[in-house]
Parts: structure tokens; C-alpha cells; sequence
């Protein structure tokens, strides 16, 4: 039915969302991303059907209208009929997850003539003009979906992200807009792009509870309570009642609290000054903000409530909230160009919504404050994405929660089952209609516990509880069960397994000629153009007098003893020194004996990007005479831009052995300008034709946990990749520093090159030995045993090679994936399509990192553990304040933990429901039941106590080598559950003739049913058995080794163990008057059968603990034998198989070429 068509002239169409580029500092969002199509179906409502299903509700007495409520689309069909998107009343809308959801379209009559004031939008691409009563009328035809808004565009015939009207903003568009908008085009544009807010919806205390009420289980809940109160078990289904409501008012709360918390983190109002057409600067409501207003930041800085580019002066940004990262970043002023505008591919130029301004300078008279242009308002911005990925995720497709649900079906079955015997054998005894109905559901309220959803809960929310003692916070709790299948652990580098801070380890000096000798301090070298870039080409600024910036470039300064000084005031005075030119700061060297210090004035700077691994900077000496620019960035990159002639010979040797070492490299060139205008020389002319200059090493030491923890996960058979965007081998040095490669296992090296005009793309596999021939290396890797069961070798590969692998080889890249234990180089779009891709191969993919660079493989992650110092980090679900990895083993124990103890409460509630539903049947055939206050012992403090306490018991101190299964329906959960359920049964049976079987047995008065019949013998001993098995269960299911600590650390659970078991003893032995005809049991005088009965008990604790023990050790896996050995579902264990059995894969030394076809095929 859903397919996706174009043009307005049928009822379905696909909702396009544009690639934006707002999405920053993440890469592009799966959920906001090009490859994102939403399939959408227009409807109308009909009039005559609206009012029969109106009338159809009253009948159901409101029955119809809940059955709309769970199945929205059901409504949409049974009220409306299909009609083309453009006339449109309703959508039905499935999202890229296969979700379906049903908005309402909405209108705004927008003022004739006012459409011209949108300047370069056609008028005709998002109006739609309908007549009405006979007069023309331009209405503004929308829906908001996940809080962002979708207008009709006329021209696409298809409803598409509001921010499609300025995604081919130019940067010269955007310097266009810097003259500010009129009253009349921000009116107009507020409509259209609705109020800047990124609104969370906070429902009230009624509508959550109704909508809580209406959830299936409570609806069955609620029928429960009815069917028990006409059955006059009123006790009972008051205490039923009361707890309920207290859980839904927890619920409620916690709901609501949750909400208002995000809310007061996502809903930000503030008053901003802006510029008008006029000249004037007006303040106004941050909320009244539009993409185009021209933003004037003062220079004490401010909360940004909106994307924007920074047209005008610096400013010093923490982008912590969004990225985690707390060190502030300089953004500088957008370079005007035709080149279309991204936030992304623009971030050193893009303030984010949600950071904090701390400084801006140099952007207006006077040189304070800075001037941007708003890009973004509400959902479309940085902030108002991750938002929404909170509020609405993307639905994790886990097998437990889908097997929940299949076995509730199980349930039902049985319970179906129930239902009819219990009806023919109550149909015998000639009961009332009325008696014989409410018996017969009677069943089912038993064998589906209603209550089974919450209790399978509560190891998660134990499991949270103890993550937030130790300093690991959760924004997503049914991620913590995910956490126990990871099977794949993708790790940053740089302030995750290695420490933050460099230290300088020296620098060389190179040019044609070749390297000097290397010098450990910069502070050493001889006044030239080395120590003049190291001094020079950086981003760190002063904030109160002291430096601020990154790290790296911090060390870097200060081991040359060269100070920074930046205008004051207007910064006339500086400006006069240097020429004329505009100075963003002076770099003075120290005085020399008597002499004056040198300065040097940096005029423009292009910021280190990413993607371009390379910053920059223009320098004028006093005078503003000598003008220079300075490249820093990655060797390879900073070689490819100079001229071959001035990079030494040994360049690729000297880089080799440095980042061999470990030694974090990078290069530096520089270049005279000349008679250049460098007050709007672009970045392109100054990053090219450069002189290389030297090379500059730091020491990034590993972190003394990295290696402990990475060995931790290497015995439990969990995999770790490094993915960072450092030079290779400096990355293979940390992963064989850390243990992620041995230091007796090799590293081959995949080279991919993409296709040129002049040639092919190829893939080669090479081996990290140098110096040996191309026949000696491959025979010395396979004589080393490589090959041998895949454990003896690791691959290594770049950014660029893993670009080239992914766009002309598809057909190696899993088997890359499944061995590539280094990717280097690697930038943050690829770190995030490098997740993806595990993803496809089944693996459940964990990533730690620290940073901006990392923020969208956190999020595309299963598990994303982000290392700050915020209390929660929007960037992850999970945030560490420890600032290293020790935090992984952490949650993967405890993960494991909460799904074992999800297993165990699940069991225990499925089997305490086969057990009360099995004792009521064998009543129900003997014409007699259980009394009111039997049922409320067994359900309050018996089976929920226990539920309650049994996920207390924390994890495992060590990680073990085998993951819990995530699936209930697998033979050892449903075998061990047919098992004691026949165990149950058995017992129950055992104890039910054994006592007809005795001499001072009475039978039951055949005349009378139900409970009239009590007390009886029957009854009592099934109630009382009943009672032993609800804890002889809650001790068999509750597992302990190898994921969580045994059951005599759980105290409390073994305290309430023994004190119900003291208390069914005493209800079996001894209860007195009092108890015996409270809850109605029979007396029997009989010694010598009462401690039959407890030895029953004991007997069946004894098998079902026996039967369990043997299971878990693998008794039923001789069944798996029968139906002989069956390939994994997982594809990287297929292709695990599949490379061990390779003897001749890797190919070394071999160029390859793509093929046409799958050369892996995997059945």
C-alpha cells in the first residue's frame, strides 16, 4: 500500500528531508539525514462517517474510541477517505523505521502581497491558494512532526523540512543578510518557519493518566478489577487497585519529571539584540528570531538561543552541552564565497545553539561584540536535533523486548486453554451464566500477569541506580540491558585510551636540503620562520588575561616562550603599529639581553577543520611589512601542499619512524604573501604552493587503565577497535601500547585508492615489516602463523582507504571490517559510517570518545559512553566522569547483569502465574477455589516482594567470555519453563491425592460451588504447596554466576527468603484460630501429613534446582544435535568462519581490482 510517489496528484508522496547541513557539531542525524524518506498518505475527513463512528463510540460505551487510540490508523481509515497530499485534512505518516503516525495538516492565511518580501522564494513554491467563499485567500498549508515543521511546496507536489527555503544559502548570501531584515520579512518569515523554540511537550497529571490508563495492561487491569469485584474477591481487588494507582503515579511522576527536565534544558528565552534594514538595532524576543536576522553578540558573550554564522569578529565558544568537550572554542568569521553554507562543513565559522558565548571580540566599532547571521531556529538547530533524539529515539530493535511481547502471545494461548476447560467443567455443574462467564475470564486474569511489564523492568532500574553511584549517567535506560550483548568496542584515542595533554618531545627543521638535527625544546631554535609558525599558527586567545585554547596548541606555545597579547579597546593602537590591518592578536618574543622583543601580528586565521586536517594563519612583522602564512596540520596533508622541492628526501622515513614510536606528528610550512591584499585573501590561496618548514613531535602518553581495561575485554572475547584521526602508525603504536594488537602479532596495512582520470581504483594488502621484499614478507607472515584461526594478525587502514574501500570495493568491506583492528585518520562523518557498518554485520557496537568528533558515532552507536565531566551529555546515553575507559567493563557487567536479572523476573512471573493458574484449575474440577485472601497473600506478599527485591543483587566482579542470550524464546528458556511448569503440576497433583488418599479424608459437599465450598482439605493443601513453590521458584530462576554476584549477596532477598519460608512453614504446621479462618483453611490435625506435605515441597525445590543446574550447563544442547548444526544469524561470526578457513586471505602484496560481482556469498 505505502509507496512513495511525487507530484500532488496522488493521495501518497514521500516527505522529502533535504540534507540540510544543520546539524553540527555531529555529522548529519539517521533521523534527519538525505538518505531519510518518510512515505506519506493524504486524507479528508467524511462527514457522515465522522458522525457514525461518533455514534459507534456511545454504543461501545467509548470501546470504539480506545481501539482508536491504540491503532491510529485505524481511526484515519474508518473517519476519512484517501485524496491527493495537496487537499490533504490528515496524514498518515511511516518514518524510516517503519513506524506509523498520524498528524493533522494545518493552515495559516498569510496577508496577500506579503509572499514578494521573501525575496529569492518564488511565490508559487510553498503557497497554496484555495477559493473561498468566493474570495481568494494565500494559505500556509503545515504539520509539525517530532517538533519540527513540514510545509507544502507546490513545486516538489510534497511536504518538506522548513528548512529546505534556505539550504542553498550561499556564503555571499548569508554577508547579504548582514544589513538586517524588515519588520515586514521577519513577520512573514516567522510564520513560515514558525517560533524559534525547541519546545518539549510537558502533558499534564490528566492527560498522562489517561493516557497511562489506556495502555493495553491497564485496560486489562482494569476488566481484572471489575471481574473480581462482581466476583466479590472485593479485598483483593482494592489492594490490586491501590497498588496500581501507586504505580501509575509513580509512573506519572517520574514521567512528568523527566519531561520538565528536559524541557528546562531544551527551552531557552532570551532577549537578543538584532540589526533592521533601517541601520537600527532593536531587542526582541530570542523566540521572535528567524533564519536571516542579523545577530549583534556582545562582547561579555551570551547563551546562543539559534544556529548562526559568524559574519564579524571572534568569539571564544564552550560547546561542553553539546559535545562534552569542555575546552573553548575560537570561532572566526565566515569566508564570503559562492560556495553553498553548511554547518557542518563551516563549524570553526558556525555558532551552535545551546553554547555559551564566553567572549566576542572584533566585530564592531570599537572592537567589541561580533555580528552573525541567524542560519537555524527551534528543532532545526544543533541543539533542537539531539533534543529530539531524546524525545523521540530511534526504537531499539533488542530480541528481548521483542520476545517479551511473542510470549505474552504464549500466555495467551494457555490461557485460552484454561478458558475452555474451566468452561466445560463449570458448564457441569449446572452454574448460573453469570457465574460461568466471570469464572471463565477468571482464567485469564490468572495466566497473563498484567503486572509482568513493570517487573521486568526493575534490574534496569537497579542497574541505573548503581551506574549512577559510580559516576556513569543514563539518559536511556532500556539501553542498559543492550549494553550486556555488545559485542564490538570502537574506542577514540586522543583523551580516551591516551591522555589530553602533549607534551612537546622536540621539533626538526627541514627544507630541501634535508632535516636538521632534532631539538627537544622550540625555546632552542634559531629565529627563523620554524619558530615564528610554532608561535604563530594557533587559535588560543586570553580570557581575563589568561591563555585559553586547545591542548596541543597551548604546549605548543608556551615551549616557545612567546607571549600573547590582544588588542584592547578599539584596537587603533595595534592595528597603527602593524600597518593598518586589522590584528587579532600579537605574538612577542622574549627580549634578548637589552634588545627589544620582535612581534609578530596575526591578521587572519582559517581554523584546524577535520576534514581538512589543517589550519592556518597570516602574519605581518611592525610596519605591517614581511607577510607571511603559516600551515600546521597532518604531515601527509601539509606535505601535499607544499612544493615538492622544499619537502626533504627523507620525509616519509623520518614520519615513519616518529609516529612508529608513538609520538603524535605534526608538520608546518609557510609561505610569503608579497604584494597579496591579505585583508581578503581566501583560504584556497593561502593553503597552496607553500615551503615546508619542519616537523613538530609531542608525546601523547597512554592512559595506565587503557591497557588494563582493553585486556580485560580481550579475555572476555569482546573486540576493541581504535578509530581516531591520527596518523596511522602513531595509532598502531598506541593499540600495541595499550594491548589491542600484541607485540608478537603483525599489522597489515589496507591501502585502497579511489578512481582517477588517469587510473583504476585498487586495494592492497601490506605488511607493517619494512625493508623486506614483497615474496619475503608474505612468506615470513605465513610462517608466523597469521592465517592461524585469525588471531595472528590485525589490519590497519586510513580515512581515505576506508573511503575508497567503501565506494569501490562493498565486496571486501566486511571481510576489512571484521579483521581492521586500526582506523586512522579517520574523520567525523566516517566515524560514524564506520558504526553503521558493524551495525550490518550484526555486531552490537559500543564507542567511547571525548569529544565533538565523536558525537554522531555516540549516538549511531548501540552503547555510546561519552567521557565528561557533565553530569549527562546529550551527545550519548551515557556519560562517565571518570576521564578514562574503566567505565566500559562497568557497564557491559552491569548490562549483563540487568538482562540476566530481566530473564530471571520474567521467568518467575511467567511460572508464578503457571502455578497459581494450574492450582485453580485443579480446584475449579473439584467444584471449590482459592478464598479472597489466599489469592492476596500469594500475589502482595509472596510473589511481588520478591519480584521487588530479586534484581538487587549487583554484577560479576570479573567479565567472563560468554554473553547472556537476549532472546527468550531459545530452547533453554522455554525447556526449563515446560520443565518446572510440569514439575509444578506434578507437585500440586501429588499433594491433592495423597490427601484423598487419606482415612481421615472428607470429600467436598457436591450441592455447592466456588467458594462456599471452603474451608476444605483440598484447598488447603494445594494453597499451601502453591505458596512453598512461589519461593522455591524465586530461588531457582535467580541466577548468580558467571554475570552477577550469588544469591547470598543479596541480602535482603535471602533474609525475605527465609522469613516467607518461616511463614508458609507456620501457616502449614501451626497457624492458629485466627489465621485458619482469616484465610479460610482447613484444619488438619495430622502431624505426620503436614510434614509430608513440607517434604513434597522440598522434593520439588530439589528436581527444579537439579533440572536448572543441568540446563544451565548445556543439558538440553544434545537436542540441537538432532537437528544437526545450524550457520549463526550474526554475519560476522559467518565471516569469522569463513576468513579462518581462508588460508590465502589476506592477498598480500597483491593490487586488486573491483569485480562486478559479490565475491563473499553468504547464505
Amino acid at each position: 500500500m505505502w509507496k512513495p510517489l511525487s507530484g500532488p496528484d496522488d493521495g501518497q508522496a514521500s516527505v522529502v528531508e533535504p540534507q540540510s547541513g544543520l546539524l553540527s557539531p555531529s555529522p548529519p542525524d539517521p533521523l534527519l539525514g538525505p538518505d531519510s524518506l518518510m512515505d506519506a498518505q493524504g486524507y479528508k475527513w467524511v462527514r457522515w462517517r465522522v458522525w457514525l463512528c461518533r455514534l459507534a463510540a456511545v454504543l461501545s460505551l467509548g470501546l470504539l474510541l480506545i481501539v482508536f487510540h491504540w491503532c491510529p490508523r485505524l481511526g484515519v481509515l474508518a473517519r476519512c477517505c484517501s485524496c491527493p497530499l495537496a487537499l490533504a485534512d490528515i496524514l498518515l505518516i511511516r518514518d524510516s523505521f517503519g513506524q506509523q503516525h498520524v498528524v493533522e495538516v494545518l493552515t495559516e492565511e498569510v496577508e496577500e502581497g506579503s509572499l514578494e518580501t521573501l525575496g529569492e522564494l518564488e511565490e508559487t513554491q510553498w503557497r497554496d491558494t484555495v477559493q473561498l467563499y468566493s474570495e481568494e485567500k494565500t494559505l500556509l498549508r503545515y504539520y509539525l512532526f517530532e517538533g519540527m515543521r513540514f510545509i507544502w511546496l507546490d513545486t516538489k507536489g510534497a511536504f518538506c523540512h522548513v528548512s529546505v527555503l534556505n539550504e542553498d544559502w550561499t556564503c555571499k548570501d548569508l554577508y547579504g543578510f548582514q544589513k538586517g531584515l524588515s519588520h515586514l520579512k521577519q513577520s512573514l518569515r516567522r510564520r513560515v518557519y514558525g517560533p524559534n523554540l525547541i519546545d518539549v511537550p510537558v502533558k499534564s497529571y490528566v492527560k498522562l493518566l489517561f493516557e497511562e490508563v489506556l495502555n493495553p495492561f491497564y485496560i486489562f487491569q482494569l476488566i481484572s478489577i471489575t471481574l473480581w469485584l462482581i466476583d466479590d474477591y472485593i479485598v483483593y481487588a482494592i489492594c490490586i487497585f491501590i497498588i496500581s494507582m501507586l504505580s501509575v503515579c509513580i509512573s506519572l511522576y517520574e514521567t512528568r519529571k523527566q519531561s520538565v527536565t528536559l524541557r528546562d534544558m531544551a527551552q531557552f528565552v532570551t532577549n537578543v539584540t538584532i540589526r533592521r534594514d533601517s541601520g537600527v538595532e532593536e531587542c526582541v524576543s530570542s523566540v521572535d528570531l528567524v533564519p536571516g536576522d542579523c545577530l549583534i553578540i556582545p562582547q561579555e558573550g551570551l547563551l546562543l538561543p539559534c544556529d548562526a554564522a559568524l559574519l564579524a569578529g571572534e568569539c571564544l565558544v564552550n560547546e561542553s552541552m553539546l559535545t562534552g568537550e569542555s575546552v573553548p572554542v575560537l570561532k572566526t568569521p565566515l569566508p564570503a564565497g559562492e560556495g553553498k553554507y553548511s554547518s557542518e562543513a563551516e563549524r570553526r565559522h558556525t555558532l551552535f545553539c545551546g553554547t555559551q558565548l564566553i567572549q566576542a571580540k572584533g566585530g564592531r566599532p570599537g572592537g567589541s561584540g561580533a555580528v552573525a547571521v541567524v542560519t537555524s531556529t527551534g528543532f532545526f538547530t544543533a541543539k533542537g536535533n539531539l533534543v529530539s533524539s531524546i524525545l523521540y529515539p530511534q526504537p531499539t530493535n533488542f530480541r528481548f523486548y521483542q520476545d517479551s511481547a511473542k510470549f505474552l502471545l504464549i500466555l495467551g494461548f494457555v490461557a485460552l486453554i484454561g478458558t475452555i476447560y474451566s468452561f466445560v467443567v463449570l458448564f457441569k455443574t449446572n452454574v448460573t451464566w453469570v457465574e460461568l462467564v466471570i469464572r471463565s475470564l477468571d482464567i485469564v486474569t490468572i495466566a497473563v500477569p498484567p503486572a509482568l511489564p513493570a517487573a521486568i523492568t526493575t534490574g534496569t532500574i537497579y542497574a541505573q541506580r548503581r551506574l549512577k553511584n559510580q559516576g556513569v549517567f543514563c539518559i536511556s535506560p532500556p539501553r542498559i540491558n543492550i549494553c550486556g550483548k555488545v559485542s564490538v568496542f570502537c574506542f577514540d584515542k586522543t583523551g580516551t585510551l591516551t591522555e589530553e595533554g602533549l607534551d612537546v618531545w622536540g621539533v626538526m627543521e627541514g627544507g630541501p636540503a634535508g632535516f636538521s638535527e632534532l631539538v627537544p625544546e622550540p625555546r632552542l631554535l634559531s629565529p627563523g620562520h620554524m619558530l615564528s609558525g610554532l608561535a604563530c599558527c594557533h587559535t588560543v586567545t586570553l580570557l581575563r588575561g589568561q591563555p585559553l585554547g586547545d591542548p596541543l596548541e597551548l604546549k605548543m606555545v608556551e615551549s616557545t616562550g612567546w607571549t600573547l597579547q590582544e588588542p584592547e579597546g578599539d584596537g587603533k593602537a595595534l592595528d597603527a603599529e602593524f600597518g593598518g590591518h586589522k590584528v587579532l592578536a600579537v605574538m612577542r618574543c622574549p627580549a634578548q639581553g637589552a634588545s627589544t622583543s620582535e612581534a609578530v601580528a596575526i591578521v587572519q586565521r582559517f581554523p584546524f577543520s577535520s576534514a581538512l586536517q589543517r589550519m592556518s594563519v597570516v602574519t605581518v612583522a611592525r610596519g605591517g611589512h614581511s607577510a607571511l602564512a603559516f600551515l600546521k596540520g597532518s604531515p601527509e596533508m601539509v606535505a601535499s601542499l607544499c612544493q615538492a622541492e622544499t619537502v626533504p628526501a627523507q620525509f616519509s622515513s623520518k614520519l615513519r619512524n616518529f609516529s612508529s614510536e608513538g609520538l603524535r606528528v605534526l608538520a608546518l610550512a609557510c609561505k610569503p604573501l608579497g604584494n597579496t591584499d591579505i585583508r581578503t585573501i581566501k583560504r584556497g590561496e593561502v593553503e597552496k604552493d607553500m615551503q615546508f618548514v619542519g616537523l613538530l613531535m609531542m608525546k601523547n602518553l597512554v592512559k595506565p587503565e587503557s591497557a588494563m581495561v582493553i585486556n580485560i575485554l580481550r579475555l572476555a572475547h569482546l573486540r576493541s577497535v581504535m578509530v581516531t584521526g591520527d596518523n596511522i602508525l602513531t595509532a598502531v603504536n598506541v593499540a600495541k601500547g595499550c594491548g589491542m594488537v600484541g607485540f608478537d602479532e603483525k599489522v597489515i596495512f589496507v591501502n585502497a585508492t579511489p578512481h582517477t582520470a588517469q587510473s583504476m581504483p585498487t586495494l592492497m594488502f601490506n605488511v607493517e615489516d619494512a625493508g623486506a621484499t614483497d615474496t619475503q614478507s608474505s612468506i615470513e607472515v605465513i610462517t608466523q602463523g597469521l592465517y592461524q584461526g585469525g588471531f595472528g594478525y590485525h589490519l590497519a587502514i586510513n580515512g581515505k582507504s576506508f573511503a575508497a574501500l567503501c565506494d569501490h570495493f562493498p565486496d571486501y568491506l566486511p571481510k576489512v571490517l571484521v579483521r581492521t583492528t586500526i582506523f586512522a585518520r579517520m574523520s567525523p562523518d566516517q566515524k560514524t559510517q564506520l558504526v553503521k557498518e558493524l551495525q550490518k554485520l550484526n555486531y552490537r557496537v559500543g564507542m567511547c570518545g571525548d569529544g565533538a568528533n565523536d558525537c554522531g558515532a555516540l549516538r549511531a552507536a548501540d552503547v555510546g559512553v561519552s567521557l565528561s565531566d557533565a553530569e549527562a551529555s546529550v551527545a550519548s546515553p551515557f556519560t562517565s566522569k571518570t576521564e578514562n575507559i574503566s567505565c566500559v567493563p562497568l557497564l557491559i557487567r552491569e548490562g549483563r547483569c540487568s538482562l540476566i536479572t530481566s530473564f530471571s523476573l520474567f521467568r518467575y512471573m511467567a511460572l508464578y502465574s503457571l502455578i497459581q493458574f494450574s492450582a485453580i484449575l485443579i480446584l475449579y474440577t473439584v467444584k471449590t477455589t482459592m478464598a479472597d485472601l489466599q489469592f492476596l497473600v500469594c500475589d502482595i506478599f509472596l510473589v511481588t516482594v520478591l519480584a521487588i527485591v530479586m534484581g538487587r543483587g549487583g554484577p560479576s566482579k570479573e567479565l567472563h567470555s560468554r554473553r547472556p542470550a537476549a532472546s527468550l524464546l531459545t530452547l533453554p528458556v522455554l525447556g526449563s519453563l515446560f520443565i518446572h511448569t510440569c514439575m509444578i503440576i506434578l507437585g500440586q497433583l501429588a499433594v491433592f491425592f495423597i490427601t484423598t488418599s487419606q482415612d481421615w479424608y472428607i470429600p467436598l459437599n457436591s450441592t455447592v460451588y466456588g467458594t462456599a465450598n471452603l474451608p476444605n482439605m483440598e484447598d488447603t493443601v494445594v494453597f499451601s504447596l502453591s505458596g512453598y513453590q512461589y519461593i522455591i521458584m524465586a530461588v531457582v530462576v535467580t541466577k548468580g554466576y558467571p554475570h552477577k554476584k550469588p544469591l547470598y549477596h543479596n541480602v535482603i532477598f535471602l533474609c525475605l527468603l527465609f522469613l516467607l519460608l518461616a511463614l508458609m512453614t507456620w501457616l502449614v504446621v501451626s497457624p492458629g484460630s485466627w489465621a485458619r479462618q482469616q484465610l479460610l483453611l482447613y484444619d488438619i490435625s495430622d502431624m505426620g501429613f503436614k510434614m509430608l506435605l513440607i517434604a513434597v515441597a522440598a522434593l520439588n525445590f530439589f528436581i527444579c534446582f537439579i533440572v536448572e543446574v543441568l540446563i544451565d550447563a548445556g543439558i538440553l544442547n544434545c537436542l540441537r544435535l538432532l537437528r544437526g548444526r545450524r550457520e549463526s544469524k550474526k554475519q560476522y561470526k559467518r565471516l569469522n568462519i569463513l576468513l579462518s578457513n581462508s588460508p590465502s586471505w589476506p592477498p598480500l602484496n597483491q593490487p586488486l581490482v573491483p569485480t562486478d560481482h559479490t565475491i563473499i556469498c553468504l547464505s
